[in-house]
């Protein structure tokens, strides 16, 4: 059988493509850790197949599926590629154990579709490999925050549910959201995203200098309202959308943040890395 070989550039069409053809290049060139998210049938393999084009060819590529779907290894014969796939007998955690010992430089999850597989993908974007490619049936970006961050918590790696959601928040740098619309056309709807908060200490010491009981109990009050409302209302995260799509045209919207440019910079060649830096200047000065 022959296997098409997707391209960024055959899957989007629309007008201002250009745009988000390179957006997407310059992400996965930076090595980020993207997630590719839509219902089904939303061309989420597809895309993923064609964003797989990119990445530098000298990285070792490992691949897990729940079905051969990507065939990377014949679209892509010359490259080190090696592809696992769950069976009745061997679960997709116990591949993706056999996976991390085979020194692969990018992971590649056809489908986070259990929690064990996603809470193996949390853990591995933060040690095991230097980015992840993956995809998920997500709605919202906050929805793909919170599926990951319960995960985490079924399968018992945290048990506290602001941890959990500070693990996916820091290993979590973009999402791609792609759409069907009702009359069968495939489309990405935003690329956003995720900017991690630092949790500042609020705290003062003023109760030292307070010179009376009442004084100190007032200052000491001060605090533990900067706690509470710490504990229960706090945001680990606020994302935002770099690219969205307007009525059939596709508009580069926010900024990328300053540490994510820095970090892209870093991964990608001299050649790869002026082009990005012009690509930032045209479009966010």
């Amino acid at each position: 059988f022959d296997v098409k070989k997707a391209s960024l550039e055959s899957l989007i069409v629309e007008e201002g493509s250009k745009n988000a053809i390179d957006l997407i290049k310059y992400l996965v060139k930076g090595a980020r850790i993207v997630s590719i998210t839509g219902e089904q049938a939303s061309g989420k393999t597809t895309m993923l197949m064609a964003m797989i084009e990119n990445i530098y060819e000298t990285m070792n590529i490992r691949v897990q599926e729940t079905a051969f779907e990507l065939h990377l290894r014949k679209i892509y014969p010359t490259r080190n590629i090696l592809t696992f796939r769950e069976t009745e007998s061997i679960s997709g955690q116990m591949g993706l154990d056999v996976q991390k010992k085979t020194d692969g430089s990018v992971n590649i999850i056809g489908e986070v579709a259990t929690d064990a597989v996603a809470a193996w993908m949390i853990q591995a974007a933060q040690v095991a490999s230097q980015f992840t490619l993956f995809t998920h049936h997500a709605k919202t970006f906050p929805l793909l925050v919170q599926s990951l961050r319960n995960s985490l918590l079924k399968v018992g790696v945290f048990n506290d549910e602001k941890i959990a959601e500070e693990q996916v928040v820091s290993v979590l740098n973009f999402d791609i959201h792609l759409v069907k619309d009702f009359k069968g056309r495939r489309y990405i709807e935003r690329i956003t995203e995720c900017i991690p908060i630092e949790n500042e200490n609020n705290y003062n010491l003023d109760y030292k200098k307070a010179k009376t009981g009442d004084a100190k109990l007032d200052k000491f009050f001060d605090n533990a309202t900067v706690y509470f409302s710490k504990s229960t209302n706090l945001k680990n995260y606020k994302y935002v959308n770099i690219l969205e799509y307007h009525a059939g045209c596709y508009v580069l919207t926010n900024p990328i943040s300053e540490q994510n440019i820095k970090e892209m910079k870093n991964n990608m060649d001299e050649q790869d890395a002026k082009a990005f830096e012009k690509f930032c200047k045209e479009n966010w000065n």
